[in-house]
């Protein structure tokens, strides 16, 4: 099953969409309008978990546009990955890994995407020299490991994947690779049903660790079909982790939350990070929780799990590194760079006086 058909069955024609769900004349409006800045693609198995009864339904929340997505505050570049761009498409913010954008596209355009300035529209920062990053990863050999991302990674032929893994596991100092992707969750089939990628898969695994880093935010995106999709990863030696966004409207009450932590956990997959919701033009205003309740939330849901449901971290990504959610202490919260671009913020704790309403940190001393 070869990349191209598989997108080629996604919904991405405004009629078809509109035929499919039972929208209001308004959402329709809404939909036309934002289609026209930021593209629309869904898989019909990703579309067919929607509940047409639920107005609220979360499936529909993340995959169909909705009116916040005109309000255009906030930023196409929350994180400063053009500071950290080494060669076009290859970014090396933390000294341990170098970054790949392997594509523009996805299986599925999230509404929540923290990179809409890129994902669909345009492939000026996407990688295309590839043995040129191969000899810098050579020449930095503090890098251990190389996240293969986009767009979405396994949106990549099977001859690109496979590519890129024979480039990079033939890197000795390189620990493991790790690809970003979001297929497990929105199109399992390109999994299940490929036995090519799984081949790939299996015969680079046993040269080098392979990770792969999905994105499950919900629970009702825990099917058969991606459980299946887990486990056939799982068997052929690929672990597989999950980092949340904590989103708005999608997950964000501690038993939602707390049931998705223990439903990952229950069939092998391990809980990465619950990340906060960047403030990304179009995304902002719709999915943004504060500081103060979101980690509320995430200690009520940690406190429903046994250990191995506990081994998440509470961040967001910013220019200066990944900096943990640790805790409130009178009428501050308390900070932590759980990884930092600068060697002088590594490990360092800070505390920050916010309030009900603050869903980021613009200036940190």
């Amino acid at each position: 099953m070869s990349y191209p058909v598989i997108l080629e069955k996604n919904i991405n024609k405004l009629n078809d969409l509109f035929m499919l769900l039972d929208l209001s004349p308004s959402e329709i409006d809404s939909i036309k309008e934002i289609s026209e800045k930021f593209p629309i693609s869904i898989p019909p198995y990703y579309l067919s978990l929607i509940n047409k009864d639920d107005k609220d339904d979360p499936i529909k929340k993340m995959s169909i546009p909705s009116e916040f997505e005109k309000d255009l505050r906030g930023n196409f570049d929350t994180s400063g990955e053009g500071q950290n761009t080494v060669i076009t498409g290859m970014q090396h913010k933390y000294k341990e890994t170098a970054m790949i954008l392997s594509t523009n596209q996805c299986a599925m355009y999230c509404r929540h995407c923290f990179r809409k300035r890129l994902v669909g529209l345009s492939d000026e920062e996407i990688a295309k020299h590839f043995d040129e990053m191969a000899e810098y990863i050579k020449e930095h050999e503090e890098i251990s490991n190389i996240l293969i991302s986009g767009g979405d990674s396994f949106v990549n032929s099977n001859s690109k994947i496979k590519d890129l893994l024979e480039l990079f596991a033939s890197i000795d100092h390189l620990d493991f690779i790790r690809f970003g992707t979001r297929i497990p969750v929105v199109m399992p089939q390109r999994i299940s049903e490929d036995y090519e990628l799984l081949n790939i898969l299996k015969t680079y695994s046993k040269k080098k660790q392979i990770y792969v880093v999905t994105q499950f935010n919900h629970p009702n995106e825990i099917t058969k079909e991606s459980k299946k999709a887990v486990k056939l990863l799982q068997k052929i030696g690929v672990v597989v982790k999950n980092q949340t966004v904590l989103l708005k409207g999608v997950n964000d009450s501690p038993e939602v939350l707390g049931d998705l932590l223990k439903k990952l956990t229950s069939f092998g997959v391990v809980p990465y990070y619950i990340f906060q919701c960047r403030p990304v033009s179009g995304v902002k205003s719709q999915f943004q929780v504060p500081f103060i309740r979101g980690y509320e939330i995430v200690e009520k849901a940690k406190a429903m799990q046994n250990g191995q449901g506990k081994c998440f971290k509470y961040c967001f990504s910013c220019e200066k590194g990944k900096i943990e959610v640790i805790g409130k202490s009178g009428d501050e919260m308390i900070f932590k760079f759980h990884e930092a671009k600068h060697e002088e913020d590594q490990g360092r704790i800070f505390y920050k006086k916010i309030d009900e309403d603050t869903c980021w940190l613009y200036d940190i001393d």
